[in-house]
């Protein structure tokens, strides 16, 4: 070993006789395969698997009739705690219901991320080369999430209240979701009451406190529904999966989350949580979260 490394530092003084050549010819490759060997035990002792990288998620938020202000902020924290999980913020401060994102503007808008969140509440946005480039991330495969009102947003149909048919332009939006909704009563409590599914396991059923419940005009085929939820006399589909478009991209949405009480309850952020692993491909069969992707605090204990 010794002459090994005199002769990388300092060739010069080594022994010159024949028989020290040979006998560093031999004794060279030994202390190399030693060294190499040492090297790879080192390694296949101490290296353990490295975490995967957070989930990156994009959080569209504004417009009408809610405090959007808040409740990015409520959603992002809430959100982060619960998977491994990153979610950056397009937030409009526009309370109209033509308000707009500039993310929006470019035409690969989502690339980078595993996953939309869509939080707008624009339903008179009816351009419909608007309304496609919004939805050409998600035929591309990009998952989503729709909270809320995200459900009345970009209504390209001229009457929403009534059936629209599917694959035309009036149903864009609709087409996305797996179902239509045009509107709500007043608020009041809304008892709600899971399915058996993956993104439902482990959660409990619940009473919201004062929220609005979503009408359901139309649900379409394919679309599994997982939640459904019962204010006064009045029961319809609150939350719900499907498949969209030619490369079965995961949508998960939910009617619930009008008030900033209801998005801060831990209740609605494990549901909405589910709805992110669900969608995205790491929530397994038994509706546990793929290795990596529990929240860290879960993952410590």
């Amino acid at each position: 070993m010794e002459y090994y490394w005199m002769e990388r530092t300092a060739p010069a003084v080594l022994p010159t006789s024949h028989s020290m050549k040979s006998k560093l010819l031999y004794a060279l490759p030994l202390s190399v395969a030693c060294l190499a060997g040492a090297s790879f035990l080192a390694i296949g002792q101490d290296a353990t698997p490295a975490a995967p990288k957070p989930l990156k998620a994009l959080l569209i938020i504004g417009g009408c009739c809610h405090d959007y202000e808040k409740q990015k902020d409520i959603l992002k924290a809430g959100l982060e705690e619960r998977a491994n999980l990153t979610v950056d913020i397009c937030y409009s401060p526009d309370k109209g219901t033509k308000a707009t994102f500039p993310v929006y503007e470019k035409e690969n808008w989502a690339e980078g991320y595993d996953v939309i969140i869509h939080d707008e509440c624009s339903a008179d946005i009816k351009d419909l080369a608007v309304v496609n480039r919004i939805l050409d991330a998600h035929r591309k495969g990009t998952p989503g999430v729709n909270l809320h009102c995200a459900m009345h947003c970009y209504r390209t149909a001229p009457d929403v209240g009534k059936p629209v048919q599917s694959g035309t332009n009036d149903s864009l939006w609709f087409d996305y979701l797996g179902l239509q909704s045009s509107g709500h009563g007043r608020q009041a409590p809304i008892a709600i009451t899971y399915s058996a599914h993956p993104a439902t396991a482990g959660l409990t059923n619940w009473t919201t406190i004062n929220e609005e419940l979503y009408n359901n005009i139309r649900i379409l085929d394919g679309t599994t529904a997982l939640a459904k939820g019962k204010q006064d006399k009045s029961e319809t589909v609150v939350a719900w999966a499907h498949e969209y478009g030619d490369k079965k991209t995961k949508v998960w949405s939910t009617t619930i989350g009008h008030n900033n009480e209801t998005v801060a309850d831990a209740k609605y952020l494990d549901l909405v949580a589910q709805g992110i692993l669900w969608s995205t491909g790491k929530l397994g069969a038994d509706g546990k979260p793929a290795a990596g992707y529990a929240p860290v605090k879960a993952a410590a204990k």
